[in-house]
């Protein structure tokens, strides 16, 4: 019997074409505009009396008296746990502790939209345990205190076995109300059909012998990084400055542009409408195809990452910081990321793969052997030291963001 929920179909083994791929990456668009224009008038974070840093006082005071209860209740995105739940199957065998598992966020925003009235009033979401990406509503519920800080004490696991790329994240400095869950990297990808040469260098997508047949993301912090990679700016740490200049490289690059797109790239990519592209790791992995390749290019790539956090009004919290340690366990893990093949957080699973590669038969082998091995669930420390994040927006910063690079893609 196959350990993969969906049998032989090696697209669906691969566990990239479920519900959760389109809605993980439909939340990048809400970056855009419109989402965050309506994001932010719904909720500004300003004047708000959050608090976004954790002292040892506020951990303990948190934490003080918190015991287990045996059980917790799980929000996360549709496609990130076995059908089968075998995962969770084994944290209940070695904690005693019962997940009620809920695949109920399909979007960052409209996720926030559900917990953001009851937060507020200090009530129960009725989760003691939520997955979010990186970005505007992680960072609303950071400033607005609705997340319970992390007892590092706890996370002993998580401080022997996560790669050093996940730790102290800019967007949550020291891990102070985050976890990793699972990440992915947008960089180039190239199809050997139509490109005879090797790409390693962002300058290649502003290269006019590819006039038509170059791919870009509409998502304005998708763009607006590589065009700060393109003019050697670090998105983390850049400044509004930063942003113009980075903005009049991608309006230079605009009429070698064949379309800006949301999701669609991938199948332009595999037919040879477009040659070169912006691109997700997951969808290029999805694809499977020897002539698609994807490089981190030596400027730099944007990771992202979804993260386990804890509501402030979490019931069972002991039992959740209990399951987020656990995750962290390379044995734990490695089944996990066998089902979901984005990049783990914890790099000691890749053995743990190739270990199980060696025991499975057929399929199921080659499908492990190829997991162990690909750059796109286990990028290289050198792919890892060039990969930089979103830049973390304040309101204000987040309105003149858009402002400057959501016109692009529309030609104004």
């Amino acid at each position: 019997m196959s350990r993969y929920p969906h049998g032989g179909d090696p697209a669906f083994r691969r566990g990239l074409t479920s519900p959760r791929h389109v809605g993980r990456r439909d939340v990048l668009r809400l970056f855009g505009a419109a989402g965050a224009g309506l994001a932010l008038a719904a909720c500004g974070v300003e004047g708000q009396g959050g608090k976004d840093k954790v002292t040892a006082s506020d951990v303990e005071k948190f934490w003080a008296g918190k015991a287990r209860n045996g059980r917790l209740d799980w929000a996360n995105w549709p496609g990130y746990m076995e059908e089968d739940r075998a995962t969770l199957k084994a944290f209940t065998k070695a904690t005693g502790i019962q997940v009620n598992y809920q695949e109920v966020i399909q979007e960052n925003a409209e996720w926030f939209g559900k917990i953001e009235a009851p937060l507020r009033a200090g009530q129960s979401i009725d989760f003691d345990l939520m997955v979010m990406s990186n970005g505007i509503q992680l960072e609303k519920c950071r400033q607005l205190g609705f997340l319970a800080p992390l007892d590092h004490s706890r996370l002993q696991a998580f401080a022997k076995n996560a790669g050093q790329g996940f730790k102290n994240p800019s967007y949550d400095p020291n891990n102070a109300f985050t976890v990793p869950f699972m990440s992915g990297i947008t960089g180039i990808a190239y199809n050997t059909k139509y490109v005879d040469e090797e790409i390693t260098s962002i300058a290649s997508l502003w290269d006019a012998k590819y006039k038509g047949k170059i791919g870009m993301m509409a998502d304005s912090q998708e763009l607006g990084n590589f065009g700060m990679f393109a003019v050697g700016v670090d998105p983390e740490k850049s400044t509004p400055a930063d942003w113009e200049k980075a903005a009049a490289k991608l309006r230079e690059q605009r009429g070698l542009v064949r379309k800006y797109y949301t999701q669609d790239y991938a199948d332009a990519l595999s037919k040879g409408d477009v040659w070169i592209t912006q691109a997700w790791s997951g969808d290029v992995y999805s694809l499977g195809l020897e002539d698609v390749k994807f490089v981190v290019p030596q400027e730099g790539g944007t990771l992202w990452t979804d993260n386990m956090c804890i509501p402030r009004t979490a019931a069972n919290p002991v039992d959740a910081i209990t399951l987020m340690d656990w995750l962290y366990d390379p044995r734990a893990n490695a089944t996990l990321t066998e089902y979901i093949n984005y990049i783990t957080p914890v790099p000691a699973t890749q053995e743990i793969i190739r270990q199980d590669a060696a025991k499975a038969t057929g399929e199921d082998r080659t499908a492990l052997e190829q997991l162990a091995t690909s750059p796109l669930v286990f990028p290289t420390e050198q792919d890892m030291a060039r990969l930089r994040r979103y830049r973390t927006l304040t309101q204000a910063e987040e309105t003149q963001y858009q402002k400057i690079f959501t016109p692009i893609p529309q030609g104004s």
